[in-house]
């Protein structure tokens, strides 16, 4: 293989270099191409192609590259790289609901007039308008724990049987840290509550045996605990003694041929033996 006719013999390294391209190609590395171009030295496009591979046919000639990072000297005696900015989520906005036209006015269900807006309307969907609010008996609201236990209902039966009943949440006015308190509305609780045991009755009557059985798990709690009781003080009573027995042995007496015995006057052994 021949030089190209544009390499002059001022650079006798890069010449041997090419010249031998095709029996040293790993020679050619990218920081050499690079030296050479700075030179203005032309070099066989057999090497460029090989320290610069094209990129591949799924990119389409255009290769990714990743932008280094920023480097920001500090001053203190280190340095910092500067972090990529980071995506800004945008929070769920809750608009409230348009003004009320006209054709769109409510009718209150204790005094039948027409209303544009109420606090029970707005946050329960029930038809009554301020001046007739009665939040002390009538409207009262009534936590969801309440609810639960009063009316015997279940989360399913709260937010998921149609329609979901609407609630509001405040603080719980007992501990600050404690968890938001679900508040709703006691006739709608009433309604619901009707609609899944079917009857006022059948309602008294699924207390009443929730109550026998809570009843019953007491009254086993309390067995149990007594039982435990009783085994604990038993057990204090009886100490067994780890010291071993000594045998205290009263006056000897004279058997037959010359064997005499001996009896301990605690436990009672005795004590056979000869005498010679």
């Amino acid at each position: 293989m021949t030089p190209s006719p544009g390499l002059t013999s001022s650079r006798p390294g890069c010449l041997a270099a090419i010249f031998s391209f095709g029996m040293q190609l790993p020679a050619l590395t990218v920081g050499r191409c690079r030296i050479w171009r700075c030179q203005r030295v032309p070099v066989s496009a057999p090497a460029v192609r090989f320290c610069f591979p094209a990129a591949s046919a799924g990119t389409r000639g255009v290769a990714n590259v990743k932008a280094a990072p920023k480097i920001i000297d500090t001053g203190g005696g280190f340095i910092l790289e500067e972090e990529g900015e980071k995506e800004h989520t945008v929070g769920k906005v809750v608009h409230q609901p348009g003004p009320v036209m006209e054709f769109d006015y409510a009718i209150c269900e204790e005094c039948n007039r027409e209303f544009m807006d109420s606090y029970l309307m707005s946050n329960f969907d029930f038809p009554t308008c301020d001046n007739c609010r009665d939040a002390d008996d009538k409207h009262k609201l009534i936590t969801k724990t309440e609810a639960k236990q009063e009316y015997l209902l279940k989360d399913c039966d709260l937010e998921k049987r149609e329609p979901p009943l609407k609630f509001i949440v405040k603080k719980n006015p007992h501990h600050s840290q404690w968890g938001d308190m679900k508040l709703y509305l006691k006739l709608q609780i009433v309604k619901r509550a009707l609609e899944v045991w079917g009857s006022q009755e059948a309602l008294e009557e699924a207390k009443e045996v929730r109550q026998k059985n809570r009843e019953k798990m007491k009254q086993k709690k309390f067995d149990k605990k007594v039982k435990e009781l009783r085994r604990a003080v038993r057990s204090s009573l009886w100490k067994r003694e780890m010291v071993t027995h000594q045998h205290e042995y009263g006056p000897e007496e004279n058997l037959e041929d010359d064997m005499y015995r001996k009896i301990c006057t605690v436990c009672g052994h005795e004590l056979t033996y000869e005498k010679m």
